[in-house]
């Protein structure tokens, strides 16, 4: 256990996810949850739709939570204590990386705070201390449900990380190219039908990081500690996107659906992003953009 007291360098944290992925796949930890690749085309975006193969595995757990939450009569929390067997790495004295046990896309990391805050709370500083270090160790995407109706499923505390690209195909973020055509310098907004608010990064500093995002709020006028809404970051940008409910339908959406990327659980439910398109499902879900609310 003393080596739990080691915070690995940046250029040690690939290899370490690497071999946490192996162990805990071989100890059966991880129950991945296979999925298709499907292409909607919608307003010169190219999202990437997976279709899940099989929920049943999730479904379950999460019932089996809430049947223990009920007898216990408290929420159950999954990160206290987490699952030695899905633990990657310590990231500072706040923060550690897990693991995400369900997952669909390969190396996909939880960051999670080593002590209990809630998910709705503000990000701070040592969020974004544990965000940079990912990031700079890894180019992916990093993002924060902020509250239930933004698409998180724990209260504890956490910000995730995927691995870009986020597709085999295409951009490797599919809306970035409509963020593409954005200024240099200053909070703006792209031509995306749902309220949001976009940044480029001077880099991927922990300062940086932290100012872009007290920008966006400042910008879109959202009370982190009381609004739901969706955080996007890479090593060059940032978005945040209000958001209004958690569901289009039976159509559940995270923050990756604002990335491009959304998930369906049967082809019954990807036939209804096609007749839908995936911008208004993001534009209900978030909150609509108006001419007189053009942030």
């Amino acid at each position: 256990m003393a080596g739990r007291e080691r915070y690995p360098g940046t250029g040690a944290l690939p290899a370490l996810v690497a071999h946490s992925v192996k162990r805990a796949t071989d100890a059966g930890a991880i129950e991945a949850i296979s999925t298709e690749c499907e292409y909607v085309e919608d307003q010169g975006v190219c999202f990437v739709v997976r279709r899940v193969s099989n929920l049943a595995r999730k479904a379950v757990a999460r019932r089996l939570q809430r049947q223990r939450e009920r007898s216990a009569k408290r929420p159950e929390n999954p990160f206290l204590p987490y699952d030695e067997r899905l633990f990657v790495c310590n990231l500072s004295p706040t923060h550690l990386c897990l693991l995400n046990k369900f997952n669909v896309v390969d190396h996909h990391l939880l960051v999670v705070t080593r002590e209990f805050r809630e998910q709705r709370e503000p990000l701070g500083e040592a969020d974004f201390e544990a965000l940079a270090f990912c990031l700079e160790a890894i180019d992916g995407l990093g993002f924060y449900n902020a509250g239930r109706e933004a698409g998180a499923s724990q209260r504890h505390k956490h910000l995730q990380l995927v691995s870009l690209p986020l597709a085999p195909e295409g951009p490797a973020v599919p809306l970035e190219p409509r963020l593409a055509s954005q200024a240099a310098d200053g909070p703006g907004v792209a031509d995306l039908p749902f309220r949001h608010a976009f940044v480029r990064l001077p880099s991927a500093r922990p300062e940086a990081l932290e100012g872009g995002y007290r920008g966006l709020l400042e910008r879109l006028q959202v009370d982190a500690a009381a609004q739901p809404y969706n955080l996007l970051a890479t090593r060059r940008w940032m978005l945040l996107v209000p958001r209004s409910r958690e569901r289009f339908q039976t159509i559940s959406v995270n923050t990756l659906g604002f990335a491009g990327s959304l998930l369906v659980r049967n082809g019954r439910e990807l036939e209804r992003v096609r007749e839908v398109g995936p911008m208004r499902i993001l534009r209900e879900v978030g909150q609509p953009r108006t001419e007189t609310a053009r942030g």
